[in-house]
C-alpha cells in the first residue's frame, strides 16, 4: 500500500532553513530521509539541485516547488516548509515563504504521477497558500495538502466536441493549449491550471493538453479544428505539433502562464483576429516560432541551430570512431588494406588466414579478431560517411523541422561527395566537409522554411511536406551548393588541411592551447562544439594515417574537454570550505563525467561563480591542450575519455598532459575563490 504523500513529520512551520535555496532543498531532503522516506539522500539532493539548474522553481505569490524524478525515493513524497526568513527561488515577485520539495520515483507509475499532478494544480489556487500561511499546526498543514490531493480535479480531459446546432447564434471563442516542462511533474500542470482559470475569467473555452510525466491525452482533432488560436507554453518540444498547423500561435516558456496567464489569453484572442499573426506551420519547430509573447535573438537562434546539428551528429561520430578504433585493436592498422576482401570472402565459419593476408599486428594472430576487425571497420566507416550529412540534415531540421531533413541530408551528402563523383581522370568533385555541411544545412533550412510559408490551396497542403518542399528545396539549395559554394569552400578546406599538415613545434602547441581554451570556455556550448567538430572531422579523414596531425588534434580536444569537471572535483576535495553543498554534490559526479569526456559536468560550478570558475578551467584546459601537442599524443577514437586508452598513441604523454591541466585548473580555481570570498561554513560544506 502506498504511503501518504505527506505526514506531519515532513512539515516545518516558520523554519529557518538557511539563506539560499540550496540549503532549503538540502534541509527538506534531510527531513524526508529522517522520516524514512528516502532510499538515497544524496541522490534526492543531487536530482533536485540538477532540476533547479534547468530553470528556477520560484513561483508568484511566495511559492517555491523544487522537484525532481529521482532514484532517491521509492514512493512520491512531499516535504513542506513555511520559511522564516523567506528565501529567493528565482520568482519575479520576490522570495518564497512556502517551499515544497516534491520527489517522484524515477520509475513511478501513473498513480504516483497523477497524485503529484493534483498537487501541482492545487498550488495554482490562492486559497491553498492562504490556508498554509494561517495554520499553526503541522498536522493541519499536512491535512490541507492531502485534502488538495484528494479533492483537486484531475487533469482536464480533452472535451468532446459539443453537438451544437449547425447555425449557432453566436460562436463562443475557443482556444487550445499545450503545456510541458522538462520533468513534467509540476510546472506542466500549474501552467495548465493557470490558463484554464484565466480563460474562465475571460469567458473563453480552452482545452489544454498537458504533455507531462503522467502521460498526455492528445486533444481531439475536432477540438483543435474549432479553436481560434493555440498557446504553446513549453520548455521542451511539442509532440506532434503538425496537428495545430495553421492556427494563430502564442508561444512561451512553461512559467509564463503561471506568472501572467490573463495576458496570454488576451494575446491569443488578439492573434486569432490578426491575419498577420504568427501561425503554427507544418514543418516548423517550436523553438523557431516567433510571436509577440516570446522572440528569439539572432544569437540565440544561431546557437540553437548549430547545437541541434552537432548534437545529432555526435552519435554518428562517437559510434563510428570507436568502431574504427576497435577494428585497429583487433585487426591492426593494416586492416585498412584488406577489410573488403575479408568481409566479402570470409564468414564466421570460414575465418580469414592471417598470415596469407600479411597482417602483422592482428590481435593474438587470430582469424576471428581479423574478421571482426574488418566488420567493425566497415560499420565504423559507414557511420563516419553519414555524420556530415547528419550535421547538415539536422541543422536544416532546426530551422524548418521535418521538411528540412531530406534536403539537409542531401546537402550534407554533397558536402562529403558521398556519391563519389569523379571526372574521367579520377579527380573527385569538390568535397566541402563540415564547413560545407554547415553552409548547406543552413541553406536547405532557410529555403525549406520559405517554401513551407507558401499559401497553397487546401487540396495541395498534404503534398507540401512530402513532395513540394523537399523537391524545390533540394533543387535550389543543391544548385547553389554545387555551382556557387562548392569550389570556394573546397579551396578553404584544402588550405586548412595543408595548414594542419605543416604544424609542428611551437605552432602545434599554440593550436593545442587555443583548442583547450575553446573547449573550456562554454563547456558544451557553440565554441566547444566547433572545436570538437573540427577535431572529429579530422579523425574520420585520418583513419588510415598512423601519424596524422588530425589525430593529435583530436587528442588535444578530448583531453582539454576532460579537464574542467575533474579539476573542479579535485578542488572540492582539496579546499571543501570554498564550495557549497550543491557544488560538493556536483563534484562527486565530476570525476566520472570528466573521465568520460563530458565537459558539461563543469556547468553547475560555472553557473554559480562564472567570473572565477571559467577563467580557471580555461587555464587548465589550455595547459593540457598545449602539452598534448608537445608530447605528440594521438587518439583515434573521437569520444570515450579515459576509457579508450587502447586507441591512444603515447599513453604516458596522455596521462601527464591530463594530470597537469587538472592540477593547474584546480589550483587556479582555489586561488581565485580564496580572493575576497567568505568560506562556506563547515556544516554547509559537509
Amino acid at each position: 500500500m502506498m504511503s501518504a504523500l505527506i505526514t506531519p513529520e515532513l512539515v516545518a512551520l516558520d523554519a529557518d532553513l538557511g539563506t539560499d535555496k540550496h540549503n532549503v532543498i538540502r534541509a527538506l531532503a534531510q527531513r524526508v530521509a529522517d522520516s524514512g522516506r528516502a532510499t538515497d539522500l544524496d541522490a534526492l539532493v543531487a536530482d533536485a539541485l540538477a532540476r533547479e539548474e534547468v530553470s528556477a522553481t520560484g513561483l508568484p505569490g511566495g511559492l517555491a516547488i523544487p522537484h525532481c524524478r529521482t532514484s532517491g525515493v521509492d514512493e512520491p513524497v512531499v516535504a513542506f516548509a513555511r520559511l522564516s526568513p523567506s528565501v529567493d527561488f528565482g520568482a519575479k515577485d520576490g522570495p518564497a515563504d512556502l517551499a515544497f520539495l516534491i520527489g517522484a520515483p524515477a520509475g513511478g507509475d501513473a498513480t504516483h504521477l497523477t497524485i503529484l499532478t493534483k498537487l501541482a494544480r492545487a498550488l495554482a489556487r490562492p486559497e491553498f497558500g492562504r490556508k498554509l500561511r494561517e495554520t499553526d499546526s503541522a498536522e493541519e498543514a499536512a491535512r490541507t495538502i492531502l485534502d488538495a490531493v484528494s479533492d483537486a480535479p484531475a487533469a482536464t480531459p480533452s472535451p468532446a466536441p459539443a453537438a451544437a446546432p449547425e447555425a449557432a447564434p453566436a460562436k463562443k471563442r475557443s482556444l487550445v493549449a499545450v503545456t510541458a516542462c522538462p520533468t513534467g511533474i509540476a510546472h506542466t500542470y500549474m501552467a495548465a491550471e493557470a490558463l484554464q482559470a484565466a480563460a474562465a475569467r475571460a469567458g473563453v473555452e480552452i482545452a489544454v493538453e498537458t504533455q507531462g510525466s503522467a502521460g498526455a491525452t492528445p486533444l481531439a482533432a475536432e477540438v483543435i479544428a474549432k479553436a481560434d488560436a493555440a498557446i504553446f507554453a513549453v520548455d521542451v518540444g511539442v509532440r506532434d505539433r503538425a496537428r495545430f498547423a495553421g492556427k494563430p500561435l502564442i508561444s512561451s516558456g512553461v512559467k509564463r502562464p503561471i506568472d501572467d496567464a490573463d495576458a496570454m489569453i488576451a494575446e491569443a484572442l488578439a492573434a486569432a483576429e490578426d491575419p498577420n499573426a504568427a501561425r503554427v506551420e507544418s514543418g516548423r519547430s517550436e523553438s523557431s516560432e516567433s510571436s509577440s509573447a516570446a522572440t528569439e535573438s539572432w544569437g540565440g537562434r544561431t546557437r540553437r541551430i548549430l547545437m541541434t546539428g552537432v548534437s545529432y551528429m555526435i552519435p554518428f561520430v562517437a559510434a563510428g570512431g570507436l568502431l574504427i578504433a576497435l577494428s585497429f585493436l583487433l585487426g591492426g592498422y593494416d586492416i585498412t588494406d584488406v577489410y573488403g576482401a575479408v568481409m566479402v570472402d570470409s564468414t564466421i565459419t570460414n575465418l580469414p588466414d592471417v598470415q596469407a593476408l600479411g597482417l602483422e599486428h592482428a590481435l593474438f594472430d587470430s582469424g576471428l579478431a581479423v574478421y571482426l576487425g574488418a566488420l567493425f571497420f566497415v560499420i565504423g566507416k559507414t557511420a563516419f560517411m553519414l555524420f556530415i550529412p547528419a550535421l547538415a540534415g539536422y541543422i536544416a531540421y532546426a530551422i524548418a523541422d521535418r521538411p528540412g531533413i531530406a534536403p539537409g541530408f542531401i546537402m550534407g551528402a554533397l558536402a562529403a561527395n558521398l556519391f563519389g563523383v569523379v571526372n574521367a581522370d579520377g579527380v573527385p568533385a569538390p568535397a566541402t566537409g563540415f564547413l560545407g555541411a554547415i553552409a548547406g544545412g543552413v541553406l536547405a533550412g532557410v529555403i525549406a522554411h520559405w517554401v513551407s510559408g507558401w499559401r497553397v490551396p487546401s487540396w495541395a497542403r498534404g503534398l507540401m511536406p512530402v513532395l513540394v518542399i523537399p523537391l524545390v528545396t533540394s533543387i535550389l539549395a543543391g544548385l547553389v551548393m554545387i555551382v556557387v559554394l562548392g569550389k570556394p569552400i573546397n579551396w578553404l578546406m584544402e588550405r586548412l588541411t595543408d595548414g594542419l599538415a605543416a604544424l609542428d613545434g611551437t605552432s602545434a602547441v599554440a593550436l593545442g592551447a587555443v583548442l583547450g581554451l575553446m573547449m573550456a570556455f562554454d563547456m558544451g556550448g557553440p565554441l566547444n562544439k566547433v572545436a570538437y567538430s573540427f577535431a572529429a572531422t579530422g579523425v574520420g579523414a585520418a583513419a588510415l594515417a598512423a601519424d596524422a596531425p588530425e589525430l593529435r588534434i583530436m587528442a588535444a580536444v578530448m583531453l582539454s574537454g576532460m579537464v574542467p569537471p575533474i579539476a573542479l572535483a579535485l578542488a572540492t576535495v582539496v579546499r571543501p570550505q570554498l564550495f557549497t553543498t550543491a557544488e560538493h554534490e556536483n563534484g562527486k559526479a565530476g570525476w566520472l563525467l570528466g573521465a568520460s569526456f563530458i565537459t558539461e559536468g563543469a556547468i553547475p560550478f560555472a553557473a554559480g561563480d562564472p567570473m572565477r570558475v571559467i577563467p580557471a578551467i580555461m587555464v587548465g584546459s589550455a595547459v593540457t591542450g598545449g602539452l598534448s601537442q608537445l608530447f605528440e599524443v594521438g587518439v583515434r577514437a573521437p569520444h570515450g575519455g579515459i576509457f579508450v586508452l587502447f586507441a591512444v598513441t603515447n599513453v604516458l604523454g596522455y596521462l601527464i598532459a591530463l594530470a597537469a591541466g587538472v592540477i593547474v585548473g584546480a589550483g587556479t580555481v582555489i586561488a581565485l575563490k580564496s580572493i575576497g570570498r567568505t568560506p562556506v561554513p563547515a556544516a554547509a560544506a559537509s
